[in-house]
């Protein structure tokens, strides 16, 4: 299509005196209607779509002690349901709480309903979010954040002054949000009279309401005819001049406001810069803003100039900014995902879901028609819903709730994975926050209290000295914000140029490698921490290297690492696995360090070290006193290949010194040849092909007749389990090789009962009779039909294929010549007497003229001799 016709079509988004002379830039989607709604008034009334729902929503609460409200951005369920329940009867004067995913939305929703009631918040309606309070003993509507609402049920579980506990866009899938519904439904057993209220905008209601057993009510929201078209980039274009180059052309087209989505303050600083020139108030929004420029950014200009906002998706539904005609979509968010190379849950730029894309072209559509520009390719396809984080970031966190809950059989939404759940439930007992039995410890009390990540929390309550703990806030908040270097410094590994810039920056000295504003809002974390932990003593100006390592370590325990004897470079970590060093590490000749960020590199290689900080062995001693252990071990030389007795000196996984025991404990030797078969495999065992046979025929009958509860005798299941059924045929041997065939064939199938095994032996027989009298043998395999192979005048007068395992299971026939070689593979055996037989013995009859090719095989005598001679 021509750039012409192209820019013709693009004017059908363009209405009236609107249109320009120019042209326009070329663009090859074709713009669509995405919703239409009855209503063709351009302003808002004075009464909210909800408005009509909230009788229905009071007597289903009245009944019902859940419930589900489906309502769409805009509709006013966050700032109109709140107060229509507080008169109700079953609330008898207690709090509502309201969970909000997100710091700005939470403010701007309860300072909307305080407004509305003449008030500023902390009177009846007051909100509560990390380090920042503002609520009263009048406080009767209290919003909360996430992290809020769960140390609120951990510390008080029967809620008894709470009569209702409301779920704001529950849609997001937050794991803190799921975490919370869960709670509030156990504590619901207990206190029958306790409401709560799911709302969401684009979840499968339906789903959520047969998970609560909750009905379900639906809200039509206010919306007009919103046009999307997808705007074309060009080649090797940074996003805030694509971002420019749309936002122009949406102000010299359309009225109203802009509405910018990108995926963080980063993006939105540079956009903000590219966008200096416009004739227009440009305004971030996301949460690391002030109060003031969040409000700012949510009110209408008081001059009536246009405003382009810049806003990560708190706008997608948690906020309404008023004014906007235009949405520019950039089609990207900030999404938690797991992180292994930290250990933590990172905020990463991904794709939106089609249902964000679709809310946030709605934004467009609040108070008249709209355009929607989406910065990617019309052919780009996004999954149509986001995924829960439960099933994709670090669950740590979740592991220690649920200890310092007593329960791990809260009903969540959507069930953890539990791969994720045991490594961080390892994690847990690694840190000494829940003991063997997964109960939480005293020590991990005070680190739930404190409302992070079970590593920070670690590294904070480790240090009882308050000079040392004030260092541990600082680490902290470097370790929770992003790197505070740029440039050539961004690439070192070492967290002490880190702590030195922050230093500088509170000296107020600057830096050429470090961004100050990175440095402000890590200081004033920093500040935030020594407030919570009420330490009265500030950081250290200056620190030695090894102290950072010192702090780090009680958050990294399985990453302490020893310099590798042998390589200067190569690091063993007490977790067991290896890491390198670059090779212009600042961390070159440390004999100890503790690794923050630890990139892997495969199952095998080591991995490589990201961040890390030098750590005194004199500390590791005195804090870690019990991983410095002196064992003797009897173990499997692999290099020699045989067993090697020798008494360590070790931290953790970590071999210190090593010398050789003269007199060993025979009686672990066993346990030694086990550990060679984990390394070499179960080939290093003296297989026969009849021992073979019989796992694959158990393996076969597993399968085939599930009922009979076979064991698992497949590789991975054998390994898993070698302890349980190879170590005791070991015992007494000194040598892998002094164990004989017998005594593993009864190693193995001392897996099963003496009956069980004859009911093998009969539903997968070794060998079968055939019609010549003789038996011939039966090849199984894993996942393959079993194999009969036998001479053909062997089968004569058989009219159908034999089969096993009660008659389930067909063999395959391969069919012999006279010789031994293949003439047919078959499953229907009268098929080739009735086809495929004639042909067969017109061209074997003269090749083996001995042996008996009768014109009636269905009645000829089976035989596995040739015709004597003469005959």
């Amino acid at each position: 299509m021509s750039c012409a016709r192209r820019s013709r079509r693009r004017t059908s988004l363009r209405t009236g005196d609107r249109r320009r002379g120019k042209a326009a830039h070329c663009s090859a989607a074709r713009p669509r209607l995405f919703f239409v709604t009855p209503s063709t008034h351009a302003s808002l009334p004075s009464v909210f779509p909800i408005t009509p729902l909230l009788p229905d929503i009071l007597a289903s609460l009245a009944a019902h002690p859940r419930l589900v409200l489906e309502a769409p951005p805009g509709a006013g369920k966050t700032t109109q349901v709140p107060p229509a329940l507080l008169d109700a009867s079953w609330l008898e004067g207690r709090k509502i709480v309201m969970l909000e995913p997100r710091r700005v939305a939470a403010r701007a929703a309860a300072g909307f309903m305080a407004r509305a009631r003449g008030e500023e918040p902390g009177a009846t309606v007051g909100y509560r979010i990390r380090f920042e309070n503002r609520v009263s003993p009048r406080t009767r509507i209290e919003v909360v954040t996430e992290g809020i609402l769960t140390r609120m049920i951990q510390d008080d579980p029967l809620l008894d002054d709470v009569g209702a506990i409301v779920f704001d866009e529950f849609h997001e899938r937050h794991l803190a949000g799921d975490l919370g519904l869960a709670l509030a439904l156990d504590v619901q057993q207990l206190r029958e009279d306790l409401r709560i209220v799911a709302m969401s905008a684009t979840l499968d209601g339906a789903r959520l309401a047969q998970f609560l057993d909750a009905p379900r009510l639906t809200a039509q929201g206010r919306s007009f005819p919103v046009q999307v078209a997808h705007f074309p980039a060009r080649r090797d274009e940074p996003l805030e001049q694509q971002v420019r180059r749309c936002v122009g052309d949406a102000l010299d087209a359309h009225p109203g406001d802009v509405l910018v989505f990108l995926p963080g303050a980063r993006e939105i600083a540079r956009c903000q810069a590219a966008l200096a020139a416009l004739d227009a108030d440009v305004l971030p929004l996301h949460g690391e803003l002030s109060l003031e420029a969040q409000n700012a950014a949510l009110a209408p200009d008081a001059h009536g100039r246009r405003r382009v906002i810049l806003a990560t998706n708190v706008a997608e539904s948690s906020v309404t900014a008023p004014g906007v005609r235009v949405v520019v979509d950039s089609g990207l968010a900030r999404e938690p995902r797991f992180e292994p190379n930290s250990g933590f849950t990172r905020l990463q730029t991904v794709l939106v879901s089609q249902a964000s894309a679709d809310q946030r072209a709605g934004r467009a559509g609040r108070v008249a028609e709209g355009w929607c520009w989406r910065l990617w390719p019309e052919s780009q396809r996004l999954d149509a819903q986001r995924r829960p984080e439960i099933a994709q970031v670090d669950l740590a966190g979740l592991a220690l709730e649920l200890a310092g809950w007593g329960s791990a059989d809260l009903r969540l939404f959507d069930p953890p994975p539990p791969g994720a759940l045991a490594a961080a439930r390892d994690l847990l007992r690694g840190l000494g926050a829940t003991d063997a039995q997964d109960a939480i410890t005293p020590l991990g009390r005070r680190m739930l209290a404190l409302g992070t990540h079970p590593r920070l929390a670690a590294m904070l309550l480790a240090h009882p000295e308050p000079t040392d703990a004030a260092l541990a806030c600082d680490l902290v908040a470097l370790v929770e914000a992003r790197d505070p270097l740029r440039g050539g410094g961004g690439l070192r590994d070492d967290w002490t140029s880190r702590h030195r810039a922050l230093a500088a920056f509170r000296a107020g000295r600057g830096d050429a490698d470090a961004q100050r504003g990175a440095l402000a809002a890590i200081d004033q974390a920093a500040k935030q921490w020594r407030r919570r932990l009420r330490l009265d003593a500030a950081a250290p100006r200056e620190v030695a290297p090894h102290r950072l390592g010192d702090v780090l370590a009680h958050g990294f325990p399985e990453r302490i690492a020893r310099q590798h004897p042998a390589d200067p470079r190569r690091y063993q970590l007490a977790g067991g696995r290896s890491a390198r060093i670059v090779d212009d590490s600042a961390l070159y000749g440390e004999p100890w360090i503790v690794i923050s960020e630890l990139r892997a590199e495969g199952a095998s290689a080591d991995g490589l070290v990201l961040r890390a900080a030098p750590v005194d062995e004199a500390a590791l001693e005195r804090d870690f006193a019990a991983a410095f252990v002196e064992q003797d071990r009897v173990l499997w030389d692999a290099a020699n290949r045989r067993i090697a007795a020798v008494r360590e000196r070790r931290f953790a996984r970590i071999v210190l010194a090593s010398r050789p025991l003269p007199t060993p404990d025979r009686s672990r030797f066993a346990e030694a040849l086990v550990d060679a078969v984990r390394q070499l495999g179960l080939d290093a065992l003296p297989w026969t092909p009849a021992l073979g046979q019989w796992r694959a025929r158990v393996r076969n009958l597993r399968e085939w007749m599930p009922e009979l509860g076979l064991p698992d005798l497949g590789d991975e299941a054998l390994l898993a389990t070698l302890d349980s059924w190879l170590k005791p045929a070991l015992e007494g041997r000194t040598r892998l090789d002094a164990l004989d065939e017998a005594a593993l064939g009864e190693a193995l199938k001392a897996h099963v009962d003496w009956p069980t095994r004859q009911r093998i032996d009969t539903l997968a027989p070794a060998r079968i009779a055939v019609p010549s009298g003789l038996e011939r043998a039966i090849a199984y395999a894993a996942e393959a039909a079993p194999v009969l192979a036998v001479k053909l005048q062997e089968l004569f007068g058989l009219a159908e294929t034999p089969r096993i395992a009660d008659g389930r299971v067909p063999l395959t026939l391969h069919l012999l010549s006279p010789a031994g070689r293949p003439l047919q593979v078959t499953q229907d055996l009268a098929g080739f007497w009735a086809r495929t037989y004639p042909e067969v013995k017109k061209e074997m009859k003269g090749r083996y003229p001995r042996h008996p090719w009768p014109d009636d095989p269905w009645t000829a005598q089976a035989t596995h001799r040739a015709k004597p001679r003469g005959t």
